[in-house]
């Protein structure tokens, strides 16, 4: 599946949105309707190497997917890639691009993508149903605009195990 984009802007500065995306165990928080789950790979959820595995429910498609920050490069860009499907086979990248759009507001766009190369990987991924997945992304960053502009203190995903202090 080729890149399926969102955008929204936010009322917030770019630095503030920044920090909320570039630490993992915050995502639930606006992505917990399409990834369930919910599961952070390192006890350090920011910065590159930070992990996070999930199951995505899309139509006709259940499958458990990994998303790996690869590049992060503050305050306006964060690149994941990872691997889903079936035995973790099929590789797929989210980009996050944060631009100011004046009067201290913040433009974040989000991008998704597959690259299959497995023949059955290919011919589902023809099947995907892309328009699914721009509304989750859609209905994501509104949920994420709606958390940073009320300032509401959102709760954070810990490693089990790991101390909460």
């Amino acid at each position: 599946m080729g890149p399926v984009s969102a955008e929204i802007t936010i009322d917030a500065p770019r630095e503030q949105v920044f920090e909320i995306l570039a630490d993992l165990s915050n995502r639930p928080a606006f992505c917990d309707h399409f990834q369930h789950e919910y599961r952070l790979q390192r006890i350090d959820p920011v910065g590159i190497g930070a992990a996070a595995r999930f199951h995505l429910k899309a139509p006709l498609f259940h499958f458990w997917m990994e998303s790996v920050v690869k590049e992060v490069e503050a305050p306006h860009l964060i690149v994941e890639s990872g691997r889903g499907a079936r035995i973790d086979r099929m590789p797929v990248g989210t980009a996050w691009e944060l631009t100011e759009a004046g009067g201290g507001m913040t433009e974040v766009r989000v991008s998704f993508w597959t690259e299959p190369s497995h023949h059955v990987d290919r011919m589902k991924d023809r099947l995907m149903p892309a328009g699914w997945h721009r509304r989750q992304w859609r209905r994501a960053l509104g949920r994420l605009r709606d958390l940073v502009e009320a300032d509401t203190r959102i709760e954070r995903l810990h490693v089990a195990g790991a101390s909460q202090f």
